[in-house]
């Protein structure tokens, strides 16, 4: 008996059939032309591996900086718990400490609270390099630094008393180990956890002034481009006056009249920027005021705020969130530079700027991590801010995207 070999079903290409390879004449390549101006311009970016891993490394910061207190070792307000014994000791340093129970009354925060300001303490830590219980009292060796002899001192602990330490102690509890990851600052903070709340002040700075930079920048720079004549010319001599002046100058003279302090630098920051945004707006709103669409909203009788904020403006946002990105870059530098100087967020807030202040003097000597942690954290945030910046440039230039995917 002969048996045949069953049929092989021929693979079709046509549609609402089941095939692996597609007819390239039925599925053609997705182009750049049928997609959105949004899509178009987000596979763009993504091909531009280097500013999305910017991206990513500006979202890692962003979300350490939101998470703040909560993830900080030092989760005290502007992590300010000093223990000068423990001045300036190398990353990876561990030392045994003390727990005491503090006498005064400390409230406890939610976790809202904690995230956004912290929670006080309620022991005050000792470091120590070993206890021992004697009836009601615990004799401890207080350690007062590497190259002096440890100092003993007792403390009176009974059980269930003020401190409540006995059983705790016993248990592991109230003597534990700690680690400086970063080692500590000239005051015995933690670098590590100062360093983490000086991202959120960096990145406040930054959104605060671009924010402040667009509205001013926007709103002049269209109003100068779009009606024109004596309302630019005024508003472009404003411009020019300004443009001239440095802008770390600018920022201090703002600064000098508004006074010291974060808020201060939010808005000095973000009027020594709105110039360079205005100028941009009113070249991109003089080159489109005089298109089809703009002439057919006016013929339709559409007041000129509809014109601008509805159909001038939603088609200059590429050039605009460029310029912005560039912004941000710029105002974590000039953030840094004030608190170096002294005009930034006053002590004990801990900025990145304030800390090079504080620890510069340490880079001719053999603890020059203290001032070049703060300044690799402000290059590393800016590199990011400017590739993001050159993506973008890329993702928004029509001219120099490719027809198909």
């Amino acid at each position: 008996m002969i048996e045949f070999a069953p049929e092989k079903k021929q693979r079709s290409n046509y549609p609402g059939q089941s095939s692996t390879h597609k007819n390239p004449y039925l599925y053609p390549k997705t182009s750049l032309t049928d997609l959105s101006p949004s899509q178009r311009t987000w596979k763009v970016f993504k091909r531009n591996k280097i500013a999305v891993a910017g991206m990513f490394f500006i979202i890692m910061i962003t979300l350490t900086a939101i998470l703040g207190y909560l993830i900080m070792p030092d989760s005290t307000p502007m992590a300010n718990n000093m223990t000068i014994q423990l001045s300036v000791k190398k990353p990876g340093s561990a030392f045994m400490m003390l727990r005491l129970r503090k006498t005064e009354p400390v409230d406890t925060a939610n976790i809202f609270a904690k995230m956004l300001f912290g929670q006080p303490s309620f022991y005050r830590d000792i470091p120590i390099t070993g206890y021992r219980y004697v009836k009601d009292s615990i004799i401890v060796n207080e350690y007062i630094g590497a190259e002096d002899k440890p100092e003993r001192k007792a403390y009176f602990a009974p059980a269930g008393g003020a401190y409540g330490l006995k059983t705790p102690l016993l248990g592991g509890w109230g003597a534990y180990h700690r680690t400086f990851w970063l080692g500590t600052d000239v005051y015995g903070r933690d670098m590590l956890s100062r360093l983490i709340l000086g991202s959120r002040i960096s990145l406040a700075v930054g959104l605060m002034s671009v924010i402040i930079s667009l509205l001013l920048g926007v709103t002049i720079g269209a109003v100068a481009g779009y009606f024109g004549g004596w309302i630019d010319a005024a508003l472009s001599w404003l411009m020019n006056i300004l443009w001239a002046l440095p802008a770390l100058l600018l920022v201090i003279a703002i600064s000098f009249a508004l006074g010291k302090g974060l808020w201060q630098i939010f808005i000095a920051v973000g009027l020594s920027m709105w110039v360079e945004v205005a100028r941009l707006v009113r070249g991109q709103v003089m080159s489109l005021k005089q298109v089809e669409f703009v002439e057919a909203a006016r013929s339709l009788g559409f007041n000129n705020t509809r014109i601008i904020s509805r159909h001038i403006l939603p088609n200059i946002v590429g050039p605009i969130l460029v310029l912005a990105s560039s912004n941000f870059a710029s105002a974590i530098l000039l953030e840094a530079g004030l608190s170096f100087l002294g005009f930034g967020a006053q002590p004990p807030m801990p900025t990145w700027g304030s800390m090079i202040k504080e620890h510069y003097g340490y880079i001719v000597m053999d603890s020059a991590y203290l001032a070049i942690m703060p300044g690799l954290a402000i290059m590393l945030l800016v590199y990011a801010f400017n590739l993001v910046t050159v993506g973008l440039r890329d993702a928004f230039d029509i001219k120099s995207q490719s027809t198909r995917i």
